[in-house]
């Protein structure tokens, strides 16, 4: 199989597993009428699609390997942001949630805001507000990605977080909603499968931040710029990233001191709040 006949091969797959095409596009967050033309190989299916499908469908383990390594030739891939908002940020989201549900170990280095994992409702909300969307969109957006977190309190999951400090002192919200957003990444950090670094500006540095990406396990590493999502999936690749998150990992600082850290900058911008 090659990923020209993908499409067809999930259809037959699907079909020989019982499931009606619109369980599985429900449960892959996408559209029947897209799962329709990857099907009909009308649409080329990316790795994130070819990914929910046969998760939506419930393969074993060996039939999914064999039809990601079909989907992974082409081990680059990038998405637009421009079709990403046609699609509906919301259902992004839930096409992000169904790939998390599936990983054991997300590793994400973010040089940019705070992760989406461990961000309040307000900042959310600032997020998506420069999004031009509509109250309803931002509504479902705002609701689809709260919905991912629950996955912070799953077992068998593990999540490490690298986060610079700049991103903490970035004034994406007023004092008051930043120090709150602050106190939720000191709650997350006391979970026991969560591990969240922060890389200090008072500390010497040999690589610089770049862009922010996320690592599931060791499959892919998905990487946003500022006009498109790209998805790397060929291990040489992964692995350059998995070096460069480790290499913060070990300069950033980790537990109480990450917390100190974090109240210090908390307990500025309450100051500064009292003082108007």
């Amino acid at each position: 199989m090659n990923k020209s006949s993908l499409g067809s091969a999930l259809r037959e797959l699907r079909e020989s597993s019982g499931k009606e095409a619109k369980a599985v596009a429900r449960g892959a967050a996408m559209s029947r009428s897209k799962l329709s033309k990857i099907e009909n190989q009308i649409t080329a299916p990316s790795v994130t699609d070819v990914d929910c499908i046969l998760t939506a469908i419930g393969v074993s383990d060996e039939v999914k390997a064999e039809y990601m390594a079909a989907a992974r030739e082409a081990a680059t891939e990038v998405t637009a942001w421009r079709l990403i908002r046609r699609l509906g940020y919301s259902r992004k989201q839930q096409q992000v949630q169904a790939l998390e549900s599936q990983t054991a170990l997300l590793r994400l280095f973010q040089p940019s805001l705070v992760p989406g994992l461990l961000q309040t409702p307000e900042y959310v909300r600032a997020v998506f507000a420069r999004r031009s969307l509509t109250e309803e969109q931002l509504e479902r957006t705002i609701g689809a990605r709260l919905a991912r977190q629950s996955a912070l309190y799953s077992e068998g999951k593990a999540f490490r977080f690298i986060i610079t400090e700049s991103v903490l002192r970035w004034r994406i919200v007023p004092s008051l909603m930043m120090a709150a957003q602050l106190d939720r990444l000191i709650s997350a950090s006391r979970l026991p499968n969560v591990d969240i670094r922060v890389v200090a500006q008072s500390t010497p540095q040999v690589d610089f931040p770049g862009h922010s990406f996320s690592i599931k396990d060791e499959r892919t590493v998905t990487i946003e710029t500022v006009h498109a999502e790209t998805v790397v999936t060929d291990p040489r690749d992964v692995a350059l990233y998995v070096a460069k998150f480790e290499g913060f990992s070990g300069t950033a600082v980790a537990g109480d001191d990450m917390r100190s850290l974090l109240e210090g900058i908390r307990d500025e911008l309450l100051r500064e709040q009292e003082t108007g």
